[in-house]
């Protein structure tokens, strides 16, 4: 699936008060699906949907909301649930039980409910809350694919800085990648954002921190516009509160950006990238680390690999980080060191190399371990480092599979 965003631009106060009503109206229809999934046992999919009509017959403000938009707020509410079951038959710690919203920001629509003009400019909601028309602001790409490709859903969401309508299309993005034949690992930290077995590093620029002092202020005057018990949410207050809004969102704004950058160079760049499958849930529990460890979004980073990755058709592999920084690349030996040692000292090879780089190479190692194939370091001897593929017999590569599906990494040879 493909999506596209465009603002919604030229409404009145009017038009974006339909638009909120409407989200509160999804919102709604979700909470109670999960409630009835909660009071009834065996409740499936289709009794969600029966769920949709009968509160559409009881309450006036659920009937105005598209019948398809009142079951796609039903399909939320069972994608909770679907995922709540898989976890539990995962037997997974956290089960993650479906919950209530109570600040829901978007509504969806399905094939009815809105009409969008033939150049694509306008979109029409005719829905029983009259949103009416608003103007669509996007680049060229976007319009592009609003004329060529058939949209399935229409998202309108609400955000600091307005209102955006969110296209989706049910097609595949695939492109033509360049192969090179080049192989990274990549050690992510905090000190650097990332290391490769090369001793390239990446420096984080540390978005959140350079806008505390923004966040600091607006935080301050939200604070004096109200006192609980004191004074109440005035214009003003609600005001502030979309101000301090507005600069979380440009700090997220600047992380997917940032991300979205560093994993396309280095997807285009190297025909397999190993990286590795940090448990951050576990990581930000430490109070003195928790602040940099979010702001460098290693995570999103990670979802942009695996996403170019599938685009242009390369290798990407998830490895667990244990013992990477220990291990001696070179010899095998454990040699365990505090957070705060930066440099690798092995006492039987008598190797010393930075700590990143250091676990950089062990992450790669297990890497084309899993891929089947095997990674040497020649830069001892004046040559670069490689990779070397096992081929089958009569030279022809070998297809390797991963979880039981076959293998892109022997395309790039």
């Amino acid at each position: 699936m493909i999506v596209r965003e465009a603002k919604l631009l030229n409404g009145t106060k009017e038009q974006y008060q339909a638009v909120d009503d409407a989200i509160l109206a999804a919102q709604f229809i979700r909470n109670k699906a999960v409630r009835y999934w909660i009071d009834n046992q065996g409740v499936d999919k289709a009794d969600l949907y029966k769920l949709c009509k009968d509160l559409a017959a009881s309450f006036d403000f659920a009937l105005k909301l598209n019948s398809a938009a009142r079951q796609a707020s039903a399909e939320r509410a069972w994608t909770s649930i679907s995922s709540f079951y898989k976890r539990c038959k995962k037997q997974e710690k956290k089960k993650g039980y479906p919950k209530f919203k109570k600040h829901s920001r978007s509504v969806e629509y399905k094939v009815s409910g809105w009409k969008l003009s033939d150049d694509c400019k306008i979109i029409t909601f005719t829905d029983g809350f009259k949103i009416g028309s608003l103007s669509v602001f996007c680049n060229s790409s976007t319009r592009e694919d609003l004329h060529r490709l058939k949209i399935n859903r229409v998202r309108v969401v609400r955000k600091a800085d307005g209102y955006y309508a969110q296209f989706c299309f049910d097609a595949d993005r695939k492109e033509v990648g360049i192969y090179t034949g080049n192989v990274v690992g990549l050690d992510l930290g905090l000190k650097y954002f990332t290391k490769d077995q090369n001793d390239n590093a990446v420096i984080y620029p540390q978005f959140l921190r350079k806008s505390e002092g923004r966040l600091k202020k607006r935080s301050k005057r939200l604070s004096k516009k109200f006192l609980l018990g004191k004074k109440p949410q005035s214009n003003n207050y609600h005001k502030a509160r979309k101000r301090l809004g507005r600069v979380h969102l440009k700090i997220q704004r600047q992380r997917k950006d940032w991300a979205i950058k560093q994993a396309r160079c280095v997807v285009h760049s190297n025909d397999v990238i190993v990286y590795e499958d940090l448990k951050i849930a576990n990581m930000v529990k430490n109070h003195y680390l928790a602040k940099s460890i979010s702001d460098a979004s290693w995570y999103q980073f990670t979802q942009w690999l695996d996403y170019y990755g599938q685009i242009w058709d390369k290798a990407v592999v998830a490895v667990s980080p244990n013992y990477t920084s220990q291990d001696c690349s070179n010899c095998g030996r454990r040699v365990k060191k505090a957070l705060s040692t930066r440099t690798h000292s092995c006492p039987k090879c008598s190797m010393e190399i930075c700590r990143d780089t250091n676990a950089a190479i062990n992450i790669l190692k297990k890497g084309m371990k899993i891929l089947g194939s095997e990674w040497q370091d020649n830069s001892t001897s004046g040559q670069e480092e490689s990779a070397s593929i096992d081929e089958g017999k009569h030279g022809e590569k070998t297809t390797n599979t991963i979880d039981g599906k076959p293998d892109i990494a022997s395309g790039f040879l």
